[in-house]
């Protein structure tokens, strides 16, 4: 029951003004050339030929899939080679480009580990999703402390998700779905106060889901927390009642346990999915579950529910997908 409404593409546009700000003019370029040309000498494969234009004939902002500054020129800004087929590894040298601020990879067939790039302060946007990386996630990575979209889905990271990436705070989509991540939910997650969306869905992650993440109370329109197919126990934190904006709450396929809190209904009143299937909650599920006015799609199957089933799940106008089934409801 998957839903693909990530945040981070549409950033984009926020950022390119700023890009330059604050920054001296220098005139030696031949660090981001060679940069450049070390990380096409590490691509095995191109397909598509996407790289062909990476030659000596043509100055290299001119190459494909890259954009230098207006300000400061010849120094590169923007690198997008999205959605090539091309094999190879991403090199340190990219690291060099130190005018970056949108690194964009993703759709490819990339392998090794993820540099570190702790010299990129200048960096905005980071799509890496949907490549074969592997290794763990930086620690260095943290030093970007502009960034404002973070997406490593999609690939084959291993270890913990690293504890100092609270300090990102101008964080507003963070997706590390899909991977191989161990440990704790960080709780500095909770000092992302721009943050929109959270997708950790499809790893290993195990723990309490942090209270601390009830205090993301600034999410902005997209507003969605996706922690669902981990192996997270203990109760639903009641801070989420604190997340008044929220659009998509999904905790499902973990070992969550206890009741729901009583006053769930006081969950955001814009909430649209709420997906808790397959844990182990247990108890009656609160009649104040039926004040969720805006719900299309509520999942509870899978528990261990018991009791009536409420009344006022029959308010739910805009319900358009319903799921009770495997509980011990009265009846069942």
């Amino acid at each position: 029951m998957g839903l693909r409404m990530l945040v981070l593409p549409v950033l984009l546009g926020l950022f390119y003004r700023a890009s330059d700000i604050n920054c001296s003019t220098v005139h030696g370029n031949t660090t981001n050339h060679r940069s450049l040309l070390d990380f096409k000498g590490a691509i095995r494969a191109d397909p598509r030929g996407a790289l062909s234009s990476w030659n000596e004939n043509i100055h290299y902002c001119m190459w494909s899939g890259i954009k230098c500054s207006t300000w400061h020129p010849e120094r590169v800004t923007m690198l997008n080679l999205a959605n090539l087929s091309l094999t190879g590894h991403i090199t340190p040298s990219l690291g060099n480009l130190t005018f970056l601020w949108k690194l964009k990879l993703p759709n490819n067939l990339l392998s090794g580990q993820l540099p570190p790039f702790n010299r990129l302060i200048r960096l905005r946007v980071l799509y890496q999703h949907d490549n074969l990386l592997q290794g763990s996630i930086p620690n260095a990575l943290t030093n970007c402390s502009e960034l404002v979209g973070l997406d490593l889905s999609s690939n084959m990271l291993v270890g913990s998700i690293p504890q100092n990436i609270g300090p990102l705070s101008n964080l507003i989509g963070i997706d590390l779905s899909n991977n191989s991540l161990i440990g704790n939910i960080p709780p500095t997650f909770g000092n992302n106060t721009y943050l929109e969306e959270l997708r950790l869905t499809h790893n290993q992650l195990k723990g309490r889901i942090p209270e601390d993440l009830g205090k993301l109370l600034n999410m902005g329109e997209n507003r969605a927390v996706f922690l669902g197919q981990n192996r997270l126990s203990g109760r639903v934190p009641t801070t989420f009642l604190n997340l008044s904006k929220l659009i998509i709450l999904d905790l499902s396929t973990n070992k969550l346990r206890g009741t729901l809190p009583y006053d769930i209904g006081n969950l955001s009143v814009s909430l649209q999915w709420l997906l808790l299937d397959a844990n182990n909650l247990s108890g009656t599920v609160p009649p104040s579950i039926g004040a969720l006015k805006n719900l299309t799609v509520l999942d509870l199957g899978g528990n261990n529910f018991v009791g009536p089933i409420p009344y006022s799940i029959g308010n739910l106008a805009k319900l358009q997908r319903l799921y009770l089934s495997n509980n011990h409801f009265d009846g069942w």
